[in-house]
């Protein structure tokens, strides 16, 4: 039997090998044991990998609350492939699969069509395929391991948020102002009738955020004003855009430890959209750390995101417009941290994790005085 190897180098880029003609596609599954050994061997021929698997096991891995995911182990009797995958299957609730069948769309998508158009570190993908409606979707992809996933509740400090950041702009600075973006299926900007629903929505959702979680009367002002004044919000600042993950928070971030990993990477695309990019580097820092420890690093972290775009070719950009950007790009804060936690089933840890978000973007919309800007 071929030993089984790991590295990255083994998987390629998912792109036109996932919808290559000249090999049937499997089945589309919806649960781990169904992927089976004979269910991999095409799924990873498919992929560009001529292997056959002999057997798997999965256990599962991460905090999703809109999917499942789960590390494979893999042996092979034919060919060389990578030893351990993750797969990304839907949840099982019906409901949060419905809702979440739009993202699942754009999250393949991305993996198969915009990965290789930007430079931010994120597994590669061996294969991914979904239904029309995003009912059902399968994605293959690198085990990051022994690489850490980060943790929501306990934050970071200025180190990690760097290497964050930094990354980050490896998704911002290379289709920054790009007028193809404007043009892609499912990540269409956002239009004043789609932005005056979203607002409502945000409205009505806030209302019953503030029933299910006990908030201060300062947080309390600020999520009432931000959802007043949300429709002029999703509508600003057009005249920067770029593709924004939406969703940049440490839950979908791996980090480096001792034993190896990329010093940052991203996962999870389902709110993948086109708009300003700042709104990723507003939630991220607005979200991931402690008021006080943010609030002594704002001043360098934007500049180190700043800097790294100049890097991916960015120009005409100065450093005080990136500030006001951030300072406007917080309240993407308030927006996912509701509407996260009134779609998500609910569970411990989830209520845990979207008080905690709202308490920390609150604090910096409050430092920053972004209300004013809307």
């Amino acid at each position: 039997m071929n030993r089984p190897v790991s590295p990255a180098s083994l998987i390629p880029r998912c792109g036109v090998e996932v919808t290559a003609a000249s090999l049937p596609k499997p089945e589309l599954v919806d649960t781990p044991e169904q992927l089976t050994p004979s269910w991999l061997t095409a799924a990873l021929r498919v992929g560009g990998l001529d292997v056959t698997v002999s057997d798997v096991s999965f256990s599962p891995v991460g905090t999703g609350q809109m999917s499942s995911c789960y590390r494979l182990t893999v042996g092979y009797s034919q060919g060389e492939g990578p030893a351990s995958l993750v797969a990304k299957l839907p949840i099982a609730d019906p409901d949060a699969r419905a809702s979440s069948a739009l993202g699942s769309l754009t999250e393949v998508r991305f993996y198969r069509e915009l990965r290789s158009t930007v430079a931010i570190r994120t597994p590669e993908c061996v294969y991914a395929n979904a239904d029309q409606e995003g009912m059902s979707f399968v994605l293959l992809l690198e085990d990051l391991a022994p690489a850490a996933q980060g943790d929501q509740i306990a934050g970071c400090g200025a180190a990690q948020a760097q290497d964050a950041v930094v990354n980050l702009a490896g998704l911002h600075g290379p289709r920054w102002c790009d007028n193809s973006l404007r043009h892609l299926d499912l990540l269409t900007p956002m239009g004043a009738s789609n932005a005056a629903g979203i607002a409502a929505l945000l409205e009505q959702m806030t209302e019953g955020f503030l029933e299910r979680f006990s908030v201060s009367d300062s947080e309390r002002q600020v999520l009432r004003a931000f959802a007043q004044g949300a429709t002029g919000w999703l509508l600003g600042r057009t005249e920067r855009f770029g593709l924004v993950h939406g969703d940049y928070r440490l839950d979908n971030l791996t980090f480096a430890t001792p034993r190896g990993g990329y010093p940052c990477a991203a996962v999870d695309w389902p709110l993948l959209s086109v708009g300003l990019p700042a709104r990723d580097l507003g939630f991220f820092l607005g979200t991931c750390m402690d008021p006080v420890e943010r609030a002594a690093n704002d001043d360098a972290l934007v500049a180190a995101y700043h800097a790294a775009l100049l890097r991916h070719g960015v120009g005409g950009y100065s450093l005080d417009e990136c500030f006001e950007d951030y300072r406007w790009g917080l309240f993407q804060g308030p927006l996912i941290t509701v509407l996260g936690a009134m779609f998500a089933p609910p569970t411990e840890r989830g209520d845990r994790m979207f008080a905690t978000m709202s308490h920390r973007c609150c604090a910096a919309l409050r430092d920053l005085d972004s209300l004013s800007l809307l």
